[in-house]
């Protein structure tokens, strides 16, 4: 018998979403290590609305035409011609609130194109910091849904299936889950969810210790901290706005 509930997926790598039938569900942009992170920061802490781009050179060019605050990150580090990188730190609310930020990471606002141009129904970011105000939105839309882990360099990540994982470990009553991804995800999520720093720490993830060698272990306490940040972040008309 056909389930009534909308289906969901999981695609572990931005190499993997031309699997899914993108067109006619809502995607949600997982980059935790640190883009959507500090997208939901950002939202959070007052900014007006932020432009994400794919590359350096785009966003110089309309950080000096809208006069907007300029930031990304290239492995992880702040991207040479930009003034900011992407720790939810550098966007405290005396600073951000009322402003443009554009910004452009390795991953996620990559994948986040990518959705757009396979004519997703919706795209919203998720991240730890707000989580919930991304289950509530998914099961109040009651549509198709893929989680969309923005991964690193197409590698399959840890940290983006963890969240994955913890948003089907809350959700799964009300979506119809054929899957096999999302199971993985679930099942890692469950093993890690009593301290996901430590099991992020003894599993030597990778992109937790790239950071981990620029100093940046306060980032990825934050980052892993659930509704730190809870607001939605839905894109709309070119940019990610306070749902």
């Amino acid at each position: 018998m056909k389930s009534s509930k909308p289906a969901l997926y999981t695609s572990l790598s931005p190499a993997l979403l031309h699997l899914y039938d993108v067109s006619s569900s809502i995607v949600v942009i997982i980059d935790v290590l640190r883009a959507t992170s500090t997208i939901a920061t950002v939202l959070f802490n007052g900014a007006k609305h932020i432009i994400p781009v794919d590359s350096v050179a785009e966003c110089i060019r309309i950080g000096k035409q809208i006069e907007g605050i300029t930031a990304g990150e290239r492995d992880g580090q702040i991207a040479p011609g930009l003034v900011y990188g992407n720790s939810p730190f550098e966007y405290p609310k005396e600073f951000i609130t009322g402003k443009t930020l554009v910004l452009t990471t390795t991953n996620g606002t990559k994948l986040l194109h990518m959705a757009l141009e396979r004519g997703a129904k919706g795209i919203i970011t998720g991240s730890f910091p707000n989580i919930s105000a991304v289950c509530d939105y998914l099961v109040a839309k009651n549509m198709p849904v893929i989680l969309g882990c923005a991964a690193w360099k197409d590698r399959v990540n840890i940290e983006d299936t963890l969240f994955a994982g913890a948003v089907i470990n809350r959700l799964k009553d009300h979506f119809d889950i054929n899957c096999d991804s999302s199971k993985l995800a679930e099942t890692l999520y469950n093993d890690a969810a009593p301290d996901l720093y430590e099991f992020m720490e003894q599993k030597y993830a990778s992109h937790f210790q790239r950071l981990s060698n620029y100093g940046l272990q306060n980032d990825i306490r934050y980052c892993l901290t659930p509704d730190s940040a809870n607001v939605l972040c839905v894109y709309e008309g070119g940019k990610l706005i306070k749902g």
